[in-house]
């Protein structure tokens, strides 16, 4: 026991004595905030997320985009704790580049997505603090997104989103490219200009009300022709 001294009356000294063991806690997880989203179309894909990477009130970097490419037409979306968000990535890339080795082709989308989710379980009772969404082309060259919780369990989708924004994104997803609860509107296909518009103004709406998003925001497009990147400016406060 450490004895603390403190003023008591004026001009005496006081002392105090914590009573009992002090316990020391040490967290191995950091949430790391940020969003991350994916859309898919007829013939190409869609992953975007926000730049901004941050820890309680305090911004660590204005420039930490959360897509991660991993061939010519696959992109993980990632967020979570900023660390286990690097070591899974270097896994991924090391696993792919065996892969290559050893079958002398570029894993599929599909795969990729298998893939992650063995690495992921492998880790259950120590989970990575990630958030994951894959974005890209299946084998017919048609858009697929795969969506992840922590310990592997997934599932293709059309649209999702992840991350510190991802519960007021979703609803907004589900309004506008799954046409949910809405009655009398014809399910019109997703273009990939209308796509990227919609990308551009969900995130511009969730960096007005969630702190965690923020500074820019990052799109990469795949199409057959590879993936392009798109760089624009969000709420810097």
């Amino acid at each position: 026991m450490l004895p603390v001294q403190a003023f008591g009356e004026p001009g005496k000294m006081k002392d105090y004595h914590y009573v009992g063991a002090a316990e020391h806690k040490f967290s191995p997880y950091v949430y790391n905030g940020g969003t991350v989203l994916a859309v898919a179309g007829e013939d190409f894909a869609i992953v975007a997320s926000d730049t901004r990477l941050s820890e309680g009130y305090s911004i660590h970097s204005r420039d930490s985009p959360k897509c991660y490419r991993l061939t010519d037409s696959t992109v993980l979306g990632c967020s979570g704790f900023h660390g286990d968000c690097l070591t899974l990535t270097k896994i991924i890339d090391a696993r792919l580049k065996m892969y290559k080795h050893s079958n002398n082709k570029t894993m599929t989308s599909g795969a990729i997505a298998a893939m992650l989710s063995t690495i992921l379980y492998s880790r259950r009772f120590f989970p990575y603090y990630v958030y994951n969404i894959i974005g890209g082309l299946d084998e017919e060259g048609k858009g697929a997104v795969y969506s992840f919780d922590p310990v592997g369990s997934y599932q293709r989708d059309t649209y999702k989103a992840g991350g510190s924004a991802s519960a007021m994104l979703q609803p907004l997803l589900d309004n506008q490219i799954g046409f949910k609860n809405m009655e009398g509107v014809q399910h019109v296909p997703l273009t990939q200009e209308k796509a990227v518009q919609l990308v551009k103004d969900v995130f511009i709406s969730a960096a007005e009300r969630d702190v965690y998003t923020g500074d820019a925001l990052r799109i990469c497009i795949v199409t057959k022709e590879g993936i392009s990147e798109e760089t624009i400016a969000l709420r810097k406060d």
